[in-house]
């Protein structure tokens, strides 16, 4: 099964790569004057009377401070998938991090393999995590969006910043959907608890330890949220191959 799902995803990609331009590229301005350059998808016959569930897609660390179209590729073809686009109309955003920044103010040992990260949401956010929250509120003023049902996503680095953005801003978002990421489990509480979760993760990982979605998966048990967690055997750090072709993911997404 997961040999079909994996190439259904590949063949799937190749038609969507050409599709990366309903994507339009702009740039945002923080009120540090910063720069951070996103991508924008509207839906399709986009009316600002209307009112549409909003998509932060955080990218991985691979991608700091370059083009993020190749990541976009596994984690945004699922809202680029014409049928998809039909049936789940929704604006999506996907800011690229900072060279110099990071998704997730996490400290991490890179001498450890898989490596070791240490979540701390005491920390000072990074630039780049300041500019991605910055950047949401803003098209959620700007844009016709509706406020009751913002959802964030994110891969490896992006999926510690999912965790990190529900973790300093629960009444942001609606739900979350971290892929092979991680969090501060002992910052969640009550707030938190509140946004419903899809966790997805790899038991081979090797890059981003398969423990850090099991040990947050267990805190919003415990804290009773609305939480599903899928770990796929075998699958290593490329488990957001899986994550992003689940057919359920877009319903269920949009259904908080």
């Amino acid at each position: 099964m997961r040999l079909l799902n994996l190439s259904i995803c590949l063949l799937l990609s190749i038609p969507l790569i050409g599709q990366f331009d309903l994507f339009e590229k702009k740039e945002f301005i923080s009120k540090n004057g910063d720069r951070l350059p996103y991508r924008i998808l509207y839906p399709e016959n986009y009316n600002t009377s209307d009112k549409y569930p909003l998509v932060l897609f955080l990218h991985g660390a691979g991608e700091r401070g370059n083009d993020n179209e190749k990541q976009l590729v596994h984690g945004v073809k699922t809202f680029l998938d014409p049928a998809h686009r039909a049936k789940y109309p929704c604006i999506v955003i996907a800011p690229q991090c900072p060279s110099d920044s990071y998704w997730a103010s996490t400290k991490y040992d890179r001498t450890s393999s898989p490596v070791d990260f240490d979540y701390n949401y005491s920390y000072e956010m990074t630039d780049g995590f300041k500019m991605a929250i910055e950047l949401t509120k803003s098209i959620i003023k700007k844009e016709a969006v509706d406020k009751k049902r913002v959802y964030v996503t994110g891969l490896s680095m992006g999926g510690m910043g999912t965790f990190e953005a529900v973790g300093r801003y629960p009444k942001l978002f609606a739900a979350a959907a971290p892929v092979c990421g991680g969090g501060d489990e002992n910052a969640y509480g009550r707030k938190q608890s509140k946004v419903s979760f899809w966790i997805f993760h790899g038991d081979a990982d090797q890059v981003v330890p398969v423990g850090n979605s099991r040990q947050m998966y267990q805190r919003l048990k415990s804290l009773k949220t609305n939480v599903k967690y899928t770990e796929y055997p075998g699958v290593g750090h490329n488990s957001w191959d899986y994550a992003y072709t689940e057919e359920e993911l877009l319903p269920w997404l949009f259904a908080h």
